[in-house]
């Protein structure tokens, strides 16, 4: 058995979401998806039946009814799965019904699977993006871009190492779309030989080597190989592994070569780091940025860490979400669409989720890179966001600045966009300051008056007051007249009322509260103060 499990873990349910049909199926969930899995335990069957709370039990050598006593071990132990090999479909019933009297969840296992592929691709689900740096790539945060890519393309994605060996893939709901190619590679956990020797007949395997470029391999049916496009994921001119795309029962989406593209940037930047047993790993690199970005750390430490150069013009691009679809979607996907499309764009782009948004340092940009280029990079995230995860983004870009010194002032310039996209009004997805500048200064004075309530007029104060007390509408009329410029028609019809009705609430405002609104000065802070909230003004 192994080591006392580590402490966290992730759920069942994440784990069966990620390694999928066709390593795994689900034939018992006693205790619900929600059980926490902390660890893998490989139990031989020359072993005693043990287990420890929180483990994945693979109990290798024991098919159908000789896996009970690893079940009801596992039950005591408080285990969260056992996984076992089934040799006819009607062993399941019994396993089932033991499993359910232990509390412990069943998974059936495929025959031609390898263990110690499964025991290799479960440990680096459950590690996650955030596990120590080792020698071996760690598969979490590569199965998150494998999905990420699988929705941007349409298609059903794998990413190999350069021996053809499976280190990720993404989810398949439809298991008629996978073709014999995928199927035998992920059960394998390589490619099996007489396809492997085709790719290279037809010198796949040369240009994935060779070129940073997508390649496209047609559909071969006699072979049981459907169309697919790859592309190599190399630093420099070393390979580190590939990038395949399946084509399903659709089409591949138009822009996924370009996905490709920026996956296997990304991919590339996850593998290095491993391969080298960098000290300073993806986690030092996103503390950096966040401190740069909030101006808490200096931009020395990022450019020596990354080789950067200090005085290089750079961006800022934050995204924040507006109103999401009805099902929850993790914050990794958003995040993860964002860096793939921006690695495509820009090869040095760096990310850094801060609270709710998400912000992208582009460094060692051309210099004079039109405004309307990084326009179109950033609808490209936004639209893909809309059509692939079902997410609404705002998305602002900050001024371009000299050097690494001033991002903090990109970031706050993006920041101040966002505010005031934010606060309504901005029918806008995208914007730079340019194009929203009068809403950014109004956003922050009434920001700065939400703030200090000594720099607002009492008298307006009273008259939101007495609406909340009496139900009247008295501010907002007055608003929405102001907004007309004093246009009783127009500013009634906005408030689908008479304009008799709209003349009497705005005397009788004035006389409740004394302000009078032929004075500019009275009238510009009406129009500022009313604004606020409700319970604010």
């Amino acid at each position: 058995m192994t080591a006392p499990a580590p402490a966290g873990g992730i759920p069942l349910r994440q784990l069966l979401m990620s390694l999928g049909e066709p390593l795994v199926e689900l034939q018992a969930a006693p205790a619900g998806l929600d059980v926490p899995v902390r660890d893998v335990a490989i139990l031989d069957p020359e072993d005693p039946a043990t287990a420890s709370a929180g483990e994945l039990v693979l109990a290798i050598g024991a098919r159908g009814r000789a896996a009970l006593p690893a079940l009801r071990a596992a039950g005591r132990a408080g285990a969260a799965a056992v996984a076992v090999k089934l040799d006819a479909p009607g062993q399941a019933d019994a396993l089932r019904e033991a499993a359910a009297e232990a509390g412990v969840a069943l998974l059936s296992v495929r025959r031609e699977t390898r263990w110690e592929h499964l025991d290799s691709l479960a440990r680096a689900i459950i590690a996650g993006p955030d596990a120590p740096v080792s020698a071996e790539p760690n598969a979490g945060d590569l199965f998150s871009l494998a999905q990420t890519v699988a929705v941007l393309t349409g298609g059903i994605v794998s990413i190999e190492d350069t021996s053809s060996r499976v280190l990720a893939y993404s989810r398949s709901s439809d298991t008629d779309e996978v073709d014999d190619l995928r199927r035998l590679s992920i059960l394998g956990w390589q490619g099996p030989e007489p396809y492997l020797s085709k790719l290279r007949e037809w010198g796949i395997f040369q240009h994935l080597r060779s070129s940073d470029s997508v390649i496209e391999i047609d559909a071969h049916p006699e072979l049981g190989i459907r169309r697919r496009l790859a592309i190599g994921i190399r630093a420099g001119v070393q390979p580190l592994g590939t990038i395949w795309v399946q084509e399903g029962a659709r089409p591949l989406a138009p822009l996924a070569e370009q996905a490709l593209v920026g996956a296997a940037r990304v991919a590339a930047a996850q593998l290095i780091r491993r391969r080298r047993e960098l000290s300073a790993d993806v986690r030092l690199t996103r503390t950096l940025l966040t401190g740069l970005l909030e101006g808490s750390t200096g931009p020395q430490s990022l450019a020596t860490h990354l080789g950067l150069g200090l005085r290089r013009p750079a961006t800022v691009l934050a995204y924040a979400a507006g109103q999401g679809p009805e099902r929850e979607l993790t914050r990794a996907e958003v995040t993860g669409l964002i860096s793939v499309h921006t690695a495509a764009r820009h090869r040095g782009a760096l990310l850094a989720p801060i609270e709710d948004r998400v912000y992208v340092l582009l460094p060692e940009l051309p210099p004079a890179l039109p405004l309307a280029t990084l326009r179109s990079w950033a609808q490209e995230v936004v639209a893909a966001a809309r059509e692939h995860l079902g997410v609404e983004l705002r998305a602002a870009i900050g001024s371009t600045v000299d050097g690494l010194a001033a991002v903090p002032e990109s970031r706050a310039q993006a920041d101040r966009i966002l505010d005031a996209m934010g606060r309504g009004g901005v029918d806008l997805e995208v914007a730079a300051l340019l194009d929203v500048q009068a809403e950014v200064l109004v956003s922050e004075v009434l920001a700065l008056l939400q703030e200090r309530a000594g720099l607002r007029d009492p008298r307006l104060t009273a008259l939101a007051e007495y609406d909340r007390r009496h139900g009247t509408r008295l501010a907002e009329s007055v608003l929405a007249w102001l907004d007309a410029l004093g246009e009783v028609r127009l500013a009634a019809d906005a408030l689908h009322i008479h304009p008799n009705t709209l003349r009497y609430r705005v005397r009788r405002a004035e006389q409740l509260t004394g302000i009078d609104l032929a004075q500019p000065q009275q009238r510009l802070l009406a129009m500022l103060q009313l604004r606020l909230p409700a319970e604010d003004a």
